[in-house]
């Protein structure tokens, strides 16, 4: 039996994530802050064989964390795949006129709770029997270009490249792999507004393309099937037609 934790699998890219893991048999953990969202999301597992079990759980509180694995250790004595998925963006306003507040908030979530499940994920994943497994980090193509008035959100995607490198690296001796899936315009609740029209670096507002987010976690289930000696360092996935590639 395989285990996986998502984070943030209430709604959006990571309730497909949690739902395409189901289906190839894992025990899916899904955690966030809305228990009504995650309990929505165990109930549309289709594969009856294997749960998904919503945990209330507040990802930046280092207690609440622990808390997490070990019930997870409690329950079946070892993780196979952790995606961190929670995230959230600040207001978009000039750098100047952003309220520590939000910036706290937004590294807070987006860095300090993927930091916090990693770290407990490692320290399972190293003590297990067989010994290893999966990171997968929501990245967003923000990890590489960023938009107009979003210094908050594209600092922190900007930190996942180097967490997610170097879990890789210290991985490499306990069979820990760590992936990126830098995401472009996934049409979810949060990326609506691609479609009544965004800033463009230029200053013009335009609508942008969108794609399922059902894509993105089938992105995850393709990643968490390959063979122990395989990794995929990072893979982008995106609308075709996004403005990513020539951004500003």
């Amino acid at each position: 039996m395989k285990v996986a934790l998502v984070t943030g699998g209430g709604t959006g890219i990571g309730r497909a994530a949690a739902l395409e893991l189901n289906k190839i048999d894992y025990v899916v953990y899904v955690v966030g802050r809305r228990e009504e969202e995650l309990n929505k999301t165990s109930s549309l597992a289709e594969n009856k064989n294997f749960k998904i079990i919503p945990v209330k759980t507040d990802i930046t509180n280092s207690n609440e964390v622990i808390d997490l694995f070990t019930k997870i250790k409690n329950d079946h004595g070892r993780i196979d795949l952790l995606f961190n998925n929670a995230g959230m963006g600040a207001p978009r306003v000039p750098i100047e006129e952003l309220k520590e507040e939000d910036w706290r908030k937004t590294v807070d979530v987006n860095l300090t709770g993927s930091f916090l499940c990693s770290q407990q994920a490692i320290k399972l994943m190293k003590t297990q029997s067989p010994q290893g497994g999966r990171i997968v980090n929501n990245g967003s193509v923000s990890a590489h270009s960023p938009r107009p008035d979003t210094v908050a959100y594209t600092a922190t995607k900007h930190a996942i490249n180097g967490l997610t490198k170097s879990i890789a690296l210290d991985g490499r001796n306990f069979n820990i792999s760590c992936s990126q899936l830098d995401i472009g315009n996934a049409d979810t609740a949060i990326g609506s507004r691609f479609k009544s029209g965004v800033p463009q670096a230029n200053g013009d507002v335009m609508v942008e393309p969108v794609f399922e987010a059902i894509d993105c976690g089938k992105a995850v289930a393709y990643i968490a099937s390959l063979p122990e000696g395989t990794n995929i360092l990072n893979m982008t996935i995106m609308a075709t037609n996004m403005p990513f590639v020539g951004r500003g």
